[in-house]
């Protein structure tokens, strides 16, 4: 993927019942490949798709029944689109079986510390995206706790990238993600946020996960979830200005918006082409 003139913007399709944001929307595949379709009409260059909600609290999916939600549903999008496809999962058997399917990308929010998980993408040659997590979902947000939130997850992602690379998979294969909500405070994320442009381990990109998030709503002082789009988008031209090129989020044309605007204002005023 070449990210030297522009960022991209990677759309959710969860599959799940129990999303935090759109559970149960979209855990059909005739929905879902409505929602695939739409989110590439508006200018999603990546889609991500996910048979198990990583929400605090969330419960853990036996894995066949993740493959059952997500393989179809690449396969049919990969029988249409010869767009990025990318599995969001932590278990190697439902990569491999996404992989298989024509998935492009995975997505682990466990950061690849499985050495299953590992092998899989190392024969694979995949893109992988590492993210940070403290603990696991069920727990992680109880009480995280970090000395220092930006250099321990910089140091995270020194270690990963020593270990994978070591490990076989290709240094330009790797993306880090760090995680944002996921086993931290909301001091933490805002520590994260201010410093996005610290984390970039060997010059490889950021992703940046934030879209309605909670802790929008705990710093808007609202419950609604849709009172919490423009705070993304808020964030993706942050971001962006930070130099993360890759952004994942539910509204895709938003965050697109925002996303071309701020690279106007950094390359001078002119937008970048769409393509």
């Amino acid at each position: 993927m070449d990210l030297s003139r522009r960022g991209r913007i990677m759309g959710i399709l969860n599959t799940t019942p129990d999303s935090f944001s759109d559970g149960g929307l979209n855990n059909g595949p005739g929905t879902a490949m409505e929602h695939a379709r739409r989110m590439i009409s508006e200018g999603a260059e990546i889609i991500d798709i996910g048979g198990e909600s990583t929400r605090p609290g969330a419960a853990e999916v036996p894995e066949q029944d993740e493959i059952a939600r997500t393989a179809p549903i690449i396969r049919a999008l990969r029988a249409e689109w010869d767009g990025w496809i990318s599995i969001d999962t932590s278990k190697a058997a439902v990569a491999e079986a996404a992989l298989t399917a024509g998935a492009d990308i995975v997505n682990d929010v466990c950061g690849l510390r499985d050495p299953a998980m590992v092998a899989v993408c190392a024969a694979s040659g995949c893109g992988v995206v590492v993210m940070h997590m403290q603990g696991q979902p069920r727990t992680m947000q109880l009480a995280p706790t970090y000395g220092d939130v930006v250099r321990e997850i910089r140091g995270f992602f020194e270690e990963r990238h020593a270990s994978l690379t070591s490990a076989g998979i290709h240094p330009e294969a790797l993306c880090f993600d760090p995680g944002i909500g996921f086993g931290k405070t909301l001091d933490h994320n805002l520590a994260l946020l201010r410093s996005l442009g610290d984390l970039a381990a060997h010059n490889r990109p950021l992703l940046l996960g934030v879209s309605r998030k909670s802790f929008l709503g705990v710093l808007l002082g609202e419950t609604a979830l849709e009172a919490r789009e423009w705070p993304t988008a808020a964030l993706t031209s942050l971001g962006r200005e930070k130099g993360v090129l890759l952004h994942r989020v539910h509204s895709v044309r938003t965050n697109l918006e925002a996303l071309r605007m701020t690279e106007a204002i950094l390359g001078g005023g002119q937008l970048p082409p769409a393509a």
